[in-house]
């Protein structure tokens, strides 16, 4: 019944729905299967065996009423910003330690269907940084499993749970699943309620699901969206654009990339770049310090405590010193930009864009958290899509025949067309293949 744990969303809630496998069996799986992997990964900060037993029962009485939603029983991994009632809450941090009385909308919702908790997932701390380097990938313990939302992609590549969620500023849904082999989707900014979830930069942030596959993401993302998944929402892309903003990738990069691209095939089409800054310069990362510092704010008496890297991006909010007027040009140089993205997928007909999710493979753990500013190379093409807030579909492009390790490739559309995406990525997997670090 271990084997349980492999199962997708899709897969464990179909099962569940014709009583082939109760929610308790499931459950029981996957908590077997962290005591089993997890000592080595690290993935999970805190698991709630108890009370994910008691919501797999509720979960089976609700499903022999035949009153349950799809997701109803499929067990989910917070990331450590999420808050849930009576919960410990901590951001992967020794500066928060508190319980909550309320949860975040987006649990809330995931409860609602009927999802079983089954504990919170470590988050680099505060999710300011793209490593999480107190976790282990899957495919190579030595090496980083990304970041921020770190813990829910190694979560899920080591078959401890089907689903997840996670939180995206700067490229902490996409990083991790480029670097764990696994799927996600960062919506348009909005869709997804932030109230509850502990911000890094709340203009800035993104909260979406996670899972090992783009159709698992689906389900997740209605419920978390307040959606109803309807198939006439998508439509087909035609016309993918290759993204102008290609740098210099590792050659496993460039492999996975031109894997996608052959998928792709003709609808693969040549346009003009459009008529905006492709080099976001420092005005992202001014942004992000200033809201970050200004949400740390409460916690100026514990400076002593937080990591080095995290203490270094408070210090270089007060350095810069962003000021109102500052501030709200770059707000306006963001509305412009993503006006300007939006015209141009309009008149040059572009449905999606795809590019290389990182342009590197994962790198090795340990040092993630000496210095800021250490992880440019991770976040330099996911960065530029929280700044518009498009959504993005990230999903494995293969594995690196020189490393051995995933590479990932992204679908970007304009904002509201995430069925779309997530029907071309979905299509676009079942061509590429969904890797395992176990060799299923």
């Amino acid at each position: 019944m271990n084997e349980a744990a492999d199962l997708g969303v899709v897969e464990a809630a179909g099962l569940l729905a014709r009583r082939k496998l109760s929610s308790r069996e499931l459950t029981e799986a996957c908590l077997a299967r962290i005591r089993e992997r997890d000592a080595a990964v690290g993935a999970w900060i805190r698991v709630y065996e108890e009370s994910a037993l008691a919501e797999a029962a509720r979960a089976d009485r609700r499903r022999a009423r035949g009153e349950a939603p799809l997701l109803c029983g499929v067990p989910v991994a917070l990331k450590d910003l999420y808050a849930v009632a009576g919960k410990p809450l901590t951001a992967s941090s020794h500066v928060l330690d508190v319980v909550p009385r309320r949860s975040c909308d987006a649990w809330a919702r995931l409860r609602a269907h009927g999802m079983v908790l089954l504990g919170h997932v470590h988050t680099h701390e505060f999710a300011a940084g793209g490593t999480t380097d107190q976790v282990g990938n899957p495919w190579s313990l030595d090496r980083s499993p990304g970041g921020s939302s770190g813990g829910s992609a190694a979560a899920l590549a080591s078959c401890t749970v089907p689903a997840a969620t996670g939180t995206d500023t700067a490229g902490s849904l996409r990083i991790p699943s480029a670097f764990c082999g696994t799927s996600t989707i960062k919506p348009t900014r909005g869709l997804v309620p932030l109230r509850g979830i502990v911000p890094l930069a709340r203009s800035l942030d993104h909260a979406g699901p996670m899972a090992r596959t783009v159709r698992d993401c689906e389900p997740l993302l209605a419920a978390l969206g307040g959606l109803r998944v309807d198939s006439t929402q998508s439509r087909p892309l035609r016309r993918i654009a290759v993204s102008p903003r290609l740098g210099e990738l590792d050659p496993d990069v460039a492999d996975g990339f031109d894997a996608a691209l052959s998928a792709l095939g003709a609808r693969v089409v040549a346009v003009s770049a459009p008529p905006v800054g492709l080099d976001l310069g420092r005005a992202p990362l001014d942004l992000l310090c200033a809201e970050m510092l200004a949400w740390h704010r409460r916690f100026d008496g514990k400076r002593e405590l937080y990591r080095p890297s995290t203490r270094g991006f408070l210090e270089y909010g007060e350095r810069r010193g962003l000021d109102p007027s500052e501030r709200a040009a770059i707000q306006r140089r963001r509305r412009r930009d993503a006006a300007r993205w939006g015209e141009w997928f309009a008149a040059h007909r572009v449905d999606a864009l795809v590019e290389p999710t990182v342009p590197i493979a994962a790198r090795t753990r340990g040092a993630g958290y000496d210095v800021p500013f250490t992880d440019f190379a991770e976040i330099s093409l996911t960065h530029y899509w929280d700044w518009t807030g498009f959504p993005v579909v990230a999903l494995p492009s293969g594995v690196g025949r020189r490393s051995g390790l995933p590479a990932g490739v992204s679908l970007i559309g304009p904002p509201r067309t995430e069925w779309g995406l997530l029907a071309a990525g979905a299509a676009l997997q079942d061509e590429l293949g969904v890797p395992s670090p176990y060799g299923r």
